[in-house]
């Protein structure tokens, strides 16, 4: 009996991935699905009344805790009270002081500190 020499076989270029028909219409339709509509909150919606040292700021009606920043924003970037250097620094006013308790405060301190203002 002969034994039959084997050859090493050849290596065949990597094949390419080629995508089927199946595989792009799942990534586009996937990609295209409608996202769900967020429900805000119930928590941040509820009205709440501010403070004195606060209303003299937003005003004494009863708002919802995203209002409230909302408003704080519009007072701070009407009285240019930003820092010129640092735009997360907020310097504080008088009225501003009386909320914060200090002369200067980031903008991540600001939504704590207006907290301890609501009731």
């Amino acid at each position: 009996m002969a034994t039959a020499k084997k050859t090493p076989a050849k290596k065949a270029a990597p094949a390419k991935k080629v995508a089927t028909a199946s595989a792009a219409p799942a990534k586009k339709a996937a990609a295209k699905a409608p996202a769900k509509k967020r429900t805000p909150n119930a928590a941040f919606m509820k009205a709440l009344t501010p403070s004195a040292a606060l209303a003299a700021v937003v005003g004494a009606a009863p708002l919802p805790r995203t209002e409230v920043v909302s408003k704080m924003w519009v007072y701070i970037k009407k009285h240019g009270l930003q820092d010129s250097v640092n735009k997360r620094n907020i310097n504080a006013d008088d009225k501003l002081k009386a909320v914060f308790g200090k002369a200067q405060v980031t903008m991540f301190e600001l939504a704590g500190l207006i907290g301890k203002h609501l009731k």
